[in-house]
């Protein structure tokens, strides 16, 4: 009875007002600190739009100029700013159109709260006018959805989908509203979720589990770190970088890791995976402790999964615990939150340089040097390369801009390739693999950072699947520096056709147009490179701007990217040429 009174005291405290479903979806946004959302308007949302110009000093609306731009520009919002992305649709084509940008960020595991408007409760199930069943087409991509048919709803859907995309393993949530729910009367007040009944975000570490991995680490002669995005999710820079400097244990990093550390730190050895290098590819086939941090054992990095690592033993990081075990058997699992993990093994771990090992990393990467990497970034032949045009970005960057690729040559290029001194600096689509990516992401992320140089690095291919947010760019006045490498091919497919398919270059030449009139179209500065002579003083010029630049790079043609694990090989097996 006692418990009772008290809920009954504090229901009576709280203070409504009545207000609109949809002025509700307004200040719903506006108490979880939303100062920025992207979105398209349309019939079954507009009232919500109706609300939101009534608020507009407090929320930033950017029109894009596709659905799946909207999710893109939310999720490079979220990747460099740390916060939750928003993004808004009308019913239909315009809730399935975000799909795509869904799919990638519960992959990549990107908080994001997708909001859609939906045709009239009594409609739903009729086949209506831009009716789709968003919640079961989202179900699969999302971390959680629901639908909205009544407006006294929308305050406890709203919470729990901030609640459910920031915590734990952040992830895309999808909350449909009817029409008549935005625009029926109800009395309004917020409370933000701090709890969901059998939703547990973050798993209790294990002591034992950190004294099995500390012993472990402690034995090891060659041990090897693996990181991922975890670590940054987890803003857990300062304490891995603490662990790792203690231990002395050469760490390499998954595409979605890089950053966390500085490029040049003495114990960063790299990028693991299909196209990363030479040495932590192969020496993961000869440590004898591998440490996974924040990282998924994805088929990209693993490669031929029963050839991979068994010689060692593994220690596995890790929040979400369907994540253990899913690909790689882990002798000791420390769940938990990363920074937490690693804060409390710190003192259980001795100090250690593992002098050997480490001159094994470079005495492979010189090797990768000589073949691979100095033609790369220092070419001698005719064309230009992809490497050094991000060497030369590097040199103007200083290694403080955040570098948002989109999907292909290019991105495998700038991953090994940019050198970051910042987290949070390298943002690409990683799981899904989202050719479009590039830049609507660079959009979000430099209207979340418009104090960082954000230089978005795109191919001819997947550059032109959302060419057309030139005009969000434009209209935003984002100061974006948009780089695209220019091979008239679909390089990556192209490369693979070379490799596995006799040079049967099937559908992947392209004849692009004008890029430099496009841009110019859209009233941004641009120009166009094609000669070395020509490259230092325009990227110069590119980066020195105040406003959006494009550059467009013509490269060779037939340039491969190396390193290279074939598909289904073993990560010992890694080709340089």
């Amino acid at each position: 009875m006692e418990t009772q009174t008290i809920k009954n005291k504090q229901n009576s405290a709280k203070v409504t007002e009545r207000i609109s479903g949809s002025e509700a979806i307004v200040r719903c946004l506006i108490e979880e600190d939303t100062k920025i959302i992207y979105g398209y308007p349309g019939g079954a949302i507009m009232p919500v739009y109706d609300e939101l110009y009534k608020y507009q000093d407090k929320i930033h609306h950017v029109l894009t100029r596709h659905e799946q731009g909207a999710t893109h520009s939310a999720q490079g919002f979220a990747r460099i700013s740390g916060k939750v992305g928003v993004c808004i649709a009308t019913s239909g084509p315009g809730a399935t159109n975000l799909i795509t940008g869904i799919a990638d960020a519960q992959i990549d595991s990107t908080p994001m709260v997708c909001i859609t408007g939906q045709v009239f409760s009594h409609l739903l199930g009729s086949d209506a006018f831009q009716e789709t069943d968003i919640v079961g087409i989202s179900t699969p991509v999302t971390k959680w959805n629901c639908q909205v048919t009544k407006a006294a709803d929308i305050p406890e859907a709203m919470a729990k989908a901030f609640y459910i995309a920031k915590s734990g393993r952040p992830g895309p949530v999808l909350v449909d509203i009817t029409k008549d729910a935005q625009m029926e009367m109800f009395d309004f007040s917020y409370e933000k979720c701090t709890k969901i009944r059998s939703y547990i975000p973050v798993p209790k570490t294990d002591v034992a589990s950190l004294e099995a991995a500390a012993a472990l680490i402690n034995s090891a002669k060659k041990p090897l770190v693996v990181w991922g995005q975890g670590v940054i999710l987890s803003k857990a820079e300062e304490a891995f970088k603490a662990v790792i400097e203690k231990a002395g244990i050469p760490s390499a990093w998954t595409i979605l890791g890089a950053s966390a550390i500085p490029t040049k730190h003495p114990l960063n050895v790299g990028m693991v995976g299909m196209h990363g290098n030479y040495a932590p590819n192969v020496l993961t086939n000869e440590c004898d402790v591998l440490i996974a941090v924040g990282m998924r054992f994805d088929d990209r990095v693993t490669g031929k999964l029963d050839e991979y690592a068994t010689q060692a033993k593994v220690i596995h990081f890790e929040i979400d615990p369907a994540e253990i075990d899913k690909n790689v058997k882990t002798d000791v699992a420390v769940l938990g939150d990363a920074k937490a993990s690693l804060e409390a093994i710190l003192p259980l771990i001795n100090e250690n340089s593992h002098t050997d090992w480490h001159q094994k990393f470079k005495d492979l990467y010189a090797i990768e040097y000589e073949k691979v990497i100095k033609d790369d970034i220092h070419p001698t032949k005719e064309g230009l390369t992809m490497g050094e045009v991000l060497n030369q970005i590097n040199i103007y960057s200083k290694g403080n801009a955040a570098i948002v690729s989109d999907v292909g040559q290019h991105q495998m290029i700038a991953c090994r390739y940019a050198e970051f001194n910042k987290t949070k600096s390298n943002i690409t689509s990683g799981g899904l693999g989202t050719m479009g990516f590039g830049l609507p992401a660079a959009i979000g992320a430099k209207m979340a950072a418009p104090d960082r140089e954000v230089v978005s690095i795109s191919g001819d291919g997947g550059y032109q699947m959302t060419i057309q947010e030139l005009g969000t760019i434009f209209q935003q006045k984002a100061a974006v520096k948009v780089v695209v490498l220019n091979n008239d091919f679909l390089g990556m497919v192209r490369q693979w056709q070379q490799l596995f398919f006799d040079k049967r270059y099937a559908s992947t030449e392209m004849v692009n147009p004008n890029f430099v009139a496009i841009a110019e179209g859209y009233y941004i500065k641009a120009r166009k490179v094609t000669k070395r002579e020509d490259l230092a003083e325009a990227v110069k010029e590119m980066m020195e701007s105040k406003e959006a630049y494009f550059l467009e790079v013509c490269v060779e043609k037939e340039g491969n990217v190396f390193p290279m694990i074939p598909t289904g090989a073993s990560v010992s097996d890694i080709r340089l040429a």
